[in-house]
């Protein structure tokens, strides 16, 4: 599901950038990447601790409780959505055109915050369906579904040569998911009998546990987006769509690692409970092996044909170059760490794991505001490298200091 997702994504990628202007692909991702980050404070973490609740709600009754908790978050997700539809609608129409320089941007954020609602009630179904094991359409959701009604939308808008409203699609493309996921949460739902509920999850008791989650997933949206926002600000549309490119690149590497660590997470968090340290050394090392092994060549083979593959999307993309090799070869030193994030999750390290992220996004935050109005598409590409190597080189520093065990490649 996983790889048809990646399929799906670079083949629409291939779609717009051989049909669309660089200038409305560039719009495209930028709100792309403002949706990434004003979701996450959105959701709150919900999206993450439903399935919390869900390990700690065992049976039948559990399931049925779940569907309480569901309704409270939805109402969380609705209020929060309100909130920063306000923030962005007082928020001074002038000041924000003027700092991107592009008239149209604050009416392109107002946009994306009003829809904001159902891009994050998306996110969170999908997650539910995970919770109630329906594993296959959460997947599906995630990897095919999401992508049609923009597919679809995109299509008509290039043949009736209006491609200007591809953002407003885009926007109205989680509208119809909402709606479609929503439909399913509750049918899913119906088929749970009534039986005597456990004691009810009150509505701090969600906000407390799902708080730090979003901290964390909130600094990861933003490692990925302060570059987009600032080559909004200093370069222009096209530039923003050309280094997007490059990134989407990167995450063939990005999907090696996270796939191999949702693997062996289970199994991390299990013997670290029992404190067999012989076989959490063991499936640490051999991950590390085994994404180094794989994101290596993967890694060189971009590098060395990095000119074909852009010219693929079109000729002005080649452009992206250089920074598609620092993306590479900063990916590609990156997986030595193998494990370190993951590990810090599984063994009680949340906290310590937040702290790192934090002051990754403030060094990504320094770096991108210095290096793009210099160095462009370069600097930016070097910003996320740091910054990237920053938390994981950290990370596996502390686990090692605190538990004696070697998650990087050994």
């Amino acid at each position: 599901m996983r790889v048809l997702g990646v399929l799906i994504l670079f083949g629409f990628t291939l779609f717009l950038t051989k049909n669309f202007s660089p200038k409305i692909v560039g719009q495209y991702d930028f709100v792309r990447s403002f949706l990434l980050v004003i979701g996450s404070i959105c959701l709150l973490g919900c999206d993450q601790s439903i399935l919390y609740f869900r390990g700690r709600l065992k049976g039948v009754n559990g399931l049925y409780s779940l569907k309480e908790i569901y309704i409270k978050m939805v109402g969380i997700l609705f209020s929060m959505a309100i909130i920063l539809f306000l923030i962005v609608l007082c928020t001074n129409k002038d000041f924000i055109n003027a700092f991107f320089s592009d008239q149209g941007v604050h009416l392109i954020l107002l946009k994306s915050s009003g829809i904001l609602f159902f891009s994050a009630l998306t996110t969170l179904n999908t997650e539910v369906f995970r919770a109630m094991d329906r594993l296959y359409v959460a997947e599906l959701f995630r990897n095919a579904i999401k992508y049609i009604p923009l597919i679809l939308g995109a299509i008509l808008l290039f043949y009736i040569k209006k491609e200007i409203y591809l953002v407003d699609v885009f926007l109205i493309g989680f509208v119809i998911l909402a709606v479609i996921t929503t439909i399913l949460v509750f049918n899913y739902f119906s088929k749970v009998k009534t039986h005597t509920i456990n004691e009810p999850i009150t509505y701090k008791e969600i906000i407390v546990k799902s708080s730090p989650i979003a901290i964390s997933g909130m600094a990861l949206f933003l490692l990925m987006s302060f570059d987009i926002m600032f080559l909004k600000k200093y370069r222009d549309d096209p530039t923003v769509a050309f280094y997007a490119l490059a990134m989407k690149l990167m995450t063939i590497l990005s999907m090696v690692i996270v796939t191999v660590n949702i693997t062996v997470s289970t199994k991390i968090a299990e013997y670290f409970s029992t404190k067999n340290n012989f076989e959490l050394n063991k499936i640490l090392r051999n991950s590390s092996r085994l994404i180094f092994i794989l994101t290596l060549p993967t890694a060189l083979l971009i590098c060395i044909f990095s000119e074909y593959i852009l010219q693929f999307f079109g000729k002005e993309y080649i452009v992206a170059r250089n920074a598609l090799l620092i993306l590479m070869i900063g990916q590609g030193i990156c997986s030595a760490f193998g494990s370190a994030p993951i590990y810090l999750n599984m063994t009680g390290r949340q906290n310590v794991f937040q702290i790192i992220l934090v002051m990754a996004v403030i060094i990504n935050f320094i770096l991108n505001r210095f290096l793009i109005p210099v160095y462009g598409m370069g600097g930016a590409a070097f910003a996320f490298v740091a910054s990237s190597f920053f938390w994981n080189f950290i990370s596996a520093v502390v686990i090692y200091k605190k538990d004696k065990v070697k998650v990087y490649l050994n």
